[in-house]
């Protein structure tokens, strides 16, 4: 019989609904009843594409004997990390201090009243490599808290003690330093490798933020290290197995230091963010890889992570037929089945087939050489190779599908899909294709459709129709940061308002002048111990750093001093975190960068139709200015505050651009406006 997470949206908690364990979601009655029977509470953290998960559902989530033990000693909770971030945040952070290392799945044991006292990730169903049994960990847990209770009390108000420091850990500075960002790009760039690109060794993840701040960099200091590190770490990622050579994305991370062997999930949050830098670079280099790998990118999110109502799904597993990976994996025989001999000799040396397997009996496709080493002794040049390698990729692409996929988690979040929606807007303005801006405008009518309250309160998760846990931080500024980007390259209005209004409410609804800092969360507790706080960069942004970018961008736009102000005093908050952290804090460099400035504050209006705005428009997204806002007036309006004023000269397109309260010569030509814009 299903237990109670069969009534559960998020696709995770219901691949737990058939297991013998009696869970509960996230919910008061939970607490309620270990506070009647006096139990503890056994919380149980992963999320839908989690292989470590997966496994230890079936080694003992599903077994009858573990299960029992489970029933008869604890109160048991299965949370969804991506739909609570918040929660997984509170108790990853207290493992983390107990144990000194976190990851999913996560298993914490609490108090009735939600205090963590014990902890761990995977445990596994018999003794090994130095972990303990699962079961082994039930029985102590639960003999302790029967015979050592006052212990763990002790402990557990030192554990509060230290869940409420860690929210309030800044020390503000009065004042920022620019050169913040020189020494925070010097720090990062000595953990570089030299050899297989990335950061640090293996396991290694793609660090697209902490690349995107590498990309400022070099832009603002002329770091030539910079550039380089960017550039062979983008071109290694792209050639190598964590990116998908066959259909296009990327794998969560590599289990190795050359990019060879992913973890296979493949995530949303990681396509948008990685769409970004590769676009950037793309703008400063113009490598044509970068381009492909935008484009197939995105050609994947919207082949397997779109919902045909606009917005965008959350996640494919990592396994398919119970196999890591099975999905994605080749045999020299499959590739010789399937293509003419010519196209498979190719395909079978560029990809590495031709030298053996190099996982599990089977292949990774990699880029093993260049089309240009590989053309000759082929007979062929590097253009024909490379519509050959692309025509076969097709063919096994389609044969791919006929295969048993990973399963996919498809709720939406308003959060990551508003990461999609800035790559989406950026992505279609940059490289003139407007099904991108046309995808990106779709996804906005869906987030206000579907996760937007009657209020204008946003809703974090929407699943079969039903949308709920409320708005935190991230859903907040990650959308309104998306929608500031649309507003920037379609000129409509509405965007902007939309945005003014959501930043006005992470300002009520989530900042703290007291600490000062942004709460991830409302000021409902749900049972947490703490109210959660973070502003640490990881894989995800934090929503406190996007926050402050966005208020940065938007009070640039504006003219609002509010929101400049706001920001300004997070990241003073933050000064010394950025400091000493700087891997930890890409994206809140990204805002200090920003802040520094200069910033290009650039107007085009006049007529949309005529080819010199075209021109101007592409003059203007085409190339690399990361710190820049935009106002477009195509239609007469000047509801913004930086077009106030902003007519076209002699009824053409004209633009207007401004820098540290200074503003140049209407630019009624292309050639003009380019002037205005190089070196920013």
């Amino acid at each position: 019989m299903p237990n109670r997470l069969a009534n559960e949206t998020s696709p995770y908690l219901r691949q737990h609904a058939d297991n013998p364990v009696d869970w509960y979601p996230w919910c008061p009655e939970a607490f309620e009843r270990a506070k009647q029977e006096d139990k503890p509470i056994l919380l149980s953290i992963g999320y839908a594409a989690c292989h470590w998960c997966h496994v230890m559902e079936r080694e003992s989530f599903e077994d009858e004997e573990t299960a029992r033990l489970m029933n008869e000693h604890f109160i048991n909770i299965k949370v969804d990390r991506e739909e609570r971030p918040d929660i997984d945040q509170v108790y990853m952070t207290a493992v983390q201090a107990m144990t000194g290392h976190g990851g999913w799945p996560l298993t914490v044991f609490l108090t009735p009243d939600g205090v963590p006292f014990y902890g761990g990730t995977y445990f596994p169903k018999e003794r090994r490599h130095g972990m303990p049994a699962f079961t082994d960990v039930l029985l102590a847990v639960a003999e302790a808290w029967r015979n050592r209770r006052q212990d763990i009390l002790n402990g557990t108000a030192q554990i509060r003690e230290f869940l409420d420091r860690q929210a309030r850990a800044v020390a503000p500075r009065d004042r920022l330093d620019a050169d913040t960002l020189r020494q925070a790009a010097r720090l990062l760039l000595q953990n570089y490798d030299p050899v297989s690109g990335g950061f640090g060794q293996a396991p290694k993840f793609p660090q697209p933020l902490n690349l995107e701040f590498l990309l400022r960099a070099y832009h603002r200091y002329k770091m030539p290290e910079a550039l380089i590190a960017v550039e062979h770490t983008l071109k290694a990622m792209a050639r190598g197995g964590i990116y998908d050579q066959v259909g296009g994305g990327f794998h969560r991370y590599s289990t190795d230091d050359r990019w060879l062997v992913p973890h296979f999930e493949k995530m949303l949050y990681d396509q948008a963010l990685l769409v970004r830098v590769y676009l950037a670079a793309y703008q400063i280099i113009g490598e044509p890889l970068f381009r492909r790998v935008v484009s197939e990118t995105l050609d994947f999110t919207f082949r397997e992570l779109y919902d045909p109502a606009g917005a965008f799904y959350s996640s494919l597993d990592a396994d398919s037929e119970g196999e890591e990976g099975r999905y994605y994996l080749w045999t020299a025989a499959e590739i010789d089945g399937l293509l003419p001999p010519d196209e498979a000799e190719a395909v079978k040396s560029y990809y590495g087939l031709a030298y053996g397997p190099n996982f599990e009996g089977k292949n990774i496709l990699f880029v093993r050489t260049t089309l240009e080493k590989l053309a000759g002794p082929l007979g062929r040049t590097p253009a024909e190779l490379q519509v050959l390698i692309d025509r076969a990729k097709a063919r096994l692409l389609a044969a791919r599908r006929d295969r048993v996929p990973p399963a996919r988690d498809d709720k939406v979040l308003t959060s990551w899909n508003g990461l999609m929606l800035r790559a989406l807007a950026e992505a279609g303005a940059a490289l003139a294709e407007p099904a991108y801006i046309q995808a990106a405008e779709r996804l906005a009518g869906f987030i206000e459709a579907h996760l937007t309250r009657p209020d204008g309160s946003l809703w974090h998760s929407f699943k079969d129709g039903v949308a709920r846990v409320e708005g935190l931080l991230e859903d907040y500024a990650f959308y309104a940061d998306g929608l500031l980007s649309l507003y920037e390259v379609t000129g409509d209005v509405r965007w902007f308002h939309r945005t003014a209004d959501l930043a006005r409410r992470i300002i009520d609804l989530f900042w703290d002048p007291g600490v000062p800092g942004f709460f991830d969360a409302t000021a409902s507790p749900d049972n947490l111990p703490v109210r959660p706080r973070s502003f640490i960069d990881n894989a995800v942004p934090s929503g406190s750093s996007v926050a402050t970018e966005l208020l940065l961008r938007l009070g640039a736009l504006s003219g609002d001093p509010v929101f400049r102000e706001v920001a300004e005093t997070n990241l003073k908050a933050l000064a010394d975190f950025m400091v000493k952290a700087p891997s930890a804090a890409g994206r809140l460099l990204t805002a200090l960068d920003f802040y520094v400035g200069p910033v290009k504050e650039i107007a085009l209006v006049g007529p949309a139709n005529d080819p010199t705005w075209t021109q101007m428009y592409r003059e203007i997204f085409g190339r690399y200015l990361p710190n820049k806002v935009v106002a477009l007036r195509p239609d007469g309006q000047a509801e913004v505050p930086l077009l106030v004023g902003r007519d076209p000269v002699a009824g053409r397109p004209t633009a207007f651009v401004c820098e540290n309260f200074v503003c140049l010569m209407p630019a009624r030509a292309v050639e003009e406006l380019r002037a205005q814009l190089e070196g920013g």
